[in-house]
């Protein structure tokens, strides 16, 4: 399994201002280390307890993303180190997150994540529940976060129109959302099967696991 490889190939074939989140949920702490070695500094993880572990065992330069669906009761224990948190669907979460951002005396990166997949399996924001948030008084008023851009998930499906169309509609969104929040630039969208068509329409971020590491264990 050359984990080094496989990265240095995905990052060149992607632009330069894209950045890439390997996703290593579930992998053994050795592949994190292998895709260290080869340069990867950013690693999505989706369960808070394991991404902890990792954090105190990897090296101190990683950035940890927190790529799942975050239950507010596990903040704390992500609080002291994560660097973004991709997945903030409700301004309850937002808020818990500013509350332990600020114990930890840090300002803490959020994407909020908009529901764009035809499925209902995914989480997140529709249209109006965005707008509802950034227009909030509440939303106004948390210190300790800082919305940077926009996630989201498109149908698991073999039809690129359909992925192409569910892309372009987040990057809408998002060209919106600035309007609101002019400094947000981060547009976190794309994963191992569909990450050309999210970059061509406009991902600044992709999430790729399996291309990195081989499949799930």
């Amino acid at each position: 399994m050359a984990i080094k490889e496989n990265i240095e190939e995905i990052l060149n074939s992607i632009p330069k201002s894209v950045t890439l989140v390997a996703v290593s949920k579930t992998k053994p702490e050795k592949d994190l280390q292998q895709a260290y070695d080869g340069g990867q500094r950013v690693f999505g993880e989706n369960k808070i307890q394991e991404m902890t572990q990792k954090w105190e065992n990897l090296p101190k330069d990683i950035q940890w993303h927190m790529i799942g669906h975050v239950q507010t009761n596990k903040v704390k224990y992500m609080a002291e180190y994560v660097s973004l948190v991709h997945g903030v669907d409700s301004l309850k979460l937002l808020k818990e997150i500013n509350k332990q951002a600020k114990k930890n005396s840090r300002i803490i990166d959020c994407l909020l994540q908009v529901h764009i997949a035809e499925e209902d399996t995914k989480f997140g924001l529709d249209e109006t529940e965005l707008n509802d948030l950034l227009n909030s008084e509440t939303f106004g008023k948390l210190q300790n976060i800082k919305v940077v851009g926009l996630m989201g998930m498109a149908t698991f499906t073999e039809d690129k129109n359909q992925i192409r169309r569910e892309f372009k509609h987040l990057k809408t969104q998002f060209n919106r959302s600035k309007e609101t929040l002019p400094n947000i630039d981060t547009l976190s969208m794309g994963m191992s099967g569909d990450y050309q068509i999210a970059i061509e329409e406009g991902s600044t971020m992709i999430r790729i696991g399996s291309s990195i590491f081989g499949e799930r264990n």
